[in-house]
């Protein structure tokens, strides 16, 4: 019988390990989590923050039990203290009883997610400064928030700009914090940004960016003090939401990885060990725009990655077909939607490409309603391919980016994008529905 670990399990493990008991119901296959619970939709926590999710417990999609159903050895609140990759062996620690066991394996998954990074401030053990990443600290804020007067979010990707944004509307006095110069700066251009910035200080929040965070203080009225190059902000508490690093320690040196340690995999998924695989937060994906390896740590990758891995661990047969890393986050009034390079994205890769704009109304002005839509599209001027797209409204724009997301994929130009046959129908687009009026706009300024 094949025996198979699987080291971590949110959402890459859970994936792995259902698809490989579907695949192969009759092998051996222990899964290793350090907490009590798995499949934890950690993009709800900004939700659950501002009183927008029915039931906590649905924040879960599944459960030790549900696996063990399936037939995995569950090994819950355990901690795998080494990994010998060359011997196939694996060696684990219960936290409950402090026993020690090894197990011999066949196959080795390693989804060992990421943990968020940390950086050496001065002050940064402060109980008053936490972070944003499992269920124990959703508990926390949430806990937190009810009775907070004031906070500080230090980060503007996704998880931050979301906590500020729910923290402002339940009357929390906010204050978000980036050494960038733009919220969301890695994820939307300044055309975007510019118009959630000003939803921000709408709603009351202070925006302290192209500042880095120096010193964290506690104060004896029970404050914490973030102190930047800029300023100094005093709040209840802290919310360290500055990024990730993969969770890999237990196999550096073992396989190859990339310099952040995330694992290197193959198009099945393998890392340089063929009998070892990785998938998650924990490995590299393959970045379609620019058609090298990255680490982008989105669950939709871990989803697709992990569930690759039961059809693939037995006999190589389904391709990783990459990613465009294709997202979206609704605040206050704003939906955006993204897939593939922005302009900012590209110029930090030292890439040539240009980027149309384009601000329209998604439906006809002869409707009740309407509201404009703000369109910006990436290509590539030397071979037209599309490169990414991102989009901008009142209205749910969301699919906007999917349909971009299967152009990019696909390897579209931006001819061929501006004349796919689109729906027109009043209550939901134009004539020429905006995506296609966007590359129609970008050929009309490369040139036919």
């Amino acid at each position: 019988m094949t025996t198979v670990a699987i080291v971590g399990c949110t959402h890459a493990g859970t994936f792995a390990a259902t698809s490989i008991l579907r695949e192969h119901p009759d092998w051996s296959v222990h899964v290793f989590e350090r907490g009590d619970t798995l499949s934890f939709l950690s993009c709800g926590i900004a939700l659950w923050v501002g009183d927008h999710v029915s039931d906590p417990r649905k924040m879960f999609y599944s459960s030790p039990a549900e696996l063990e159903k399936l037939g995995a050895t569950m090994h819950m609140r355990t901690d795998v203290t080494d990994i010998d990759v060359a011997g196939k062996t694996l060696e684990f620690r219960s936290l409950e009883t402090g026993d020690s066991q090894t197990l011999q394996f066949d196959k080795l998954v390693v989804t060992t997610g990421s943990r968020p990074v940390v950086p050496s401030i001065p002050g940064i053990e402060s109980d008053r400064v936490q972070l944003c990443k499992n269920w124990d600290n959703a508990v926390q804020i949430k806990e937190r928030a009810h009775d907070a007067k004031s906070v500080v979010v230090i980060g503007a990707g996704y998880i931050g700009a979301e906590l500020a944004e729910q923290f402002s509307t339940i009357g929390v006095e906010t204050t978000l914090i980036d050494a960038a110069d733009r919220v969301l700066a890695n994820n939307f251009d300044k055309l975007i940004t510019d118009q959630v910035e000003e939803r921000y200080r709408k709603h009351g929040v202070t925006l302290a960016l192209g500042e880095k965070v120096t010193a964290f203080t506690d104060n004896a009225d029970g404050t914490v003090t973030v102190t930047t190059t800029g300023g100094a902000y005093t709040a209840q508490f802290a919310v360290l939401a500055v990024g990730f690093l993969p969770n890999t320690d237990l196999v550096r040196g073992q396989v190859d990885t990339l310099a952040n340690g995330a694992i290197i995999t193959n198009e099945y998924m393998q890392a340089s060990v063929p009998y070892v695989y990785a998938a998650g937060d924990s490995a590299t994906v393959r970045y379609n725009p620019t058609g090298e390896l990255d680490y982008i740590p989105l669950a939709t990758n871990a989803v697709r990655q992990g569930t690759l891995i039961g059809l693939n661990i037995d006999t190589p047969t389904r391709t990783y077909m990459g990613t465009q890393a294709t997202s979206a986050v609704q605040l206050y009034d704003l939906s955006l939607a993204a897939s593939g390079l922005t302009q900012a994205g590209a110029d930090r890769r030292g890439m040539d490409v240009r980027s149309t704009e384009l601000v329209e109304d998604y439906r006809p002005a002869f409707m009740l309603s309407t509201a404009p839509v703000t369109s910006i599209l990436s290509w590539d001027p030397q071979t037209r391919l599309v490169k990414g797209a991102q989009f901008c409204s009142t209205a749910d724009i969301s699919g906007a980016a999917n349909t971009v997301s299967v152009a990019l994929q696909a390897g579209f130009t931006i001819d061929m994008l501006a004349n796919v046959d689109f729906l027109f129908q009043p209550n939901f687009d134009q004539p020429v529905y905006y995506v296609g009026a966007v590359a129609a706009k970008a050929v009309a300024d490369q040139g036919a």
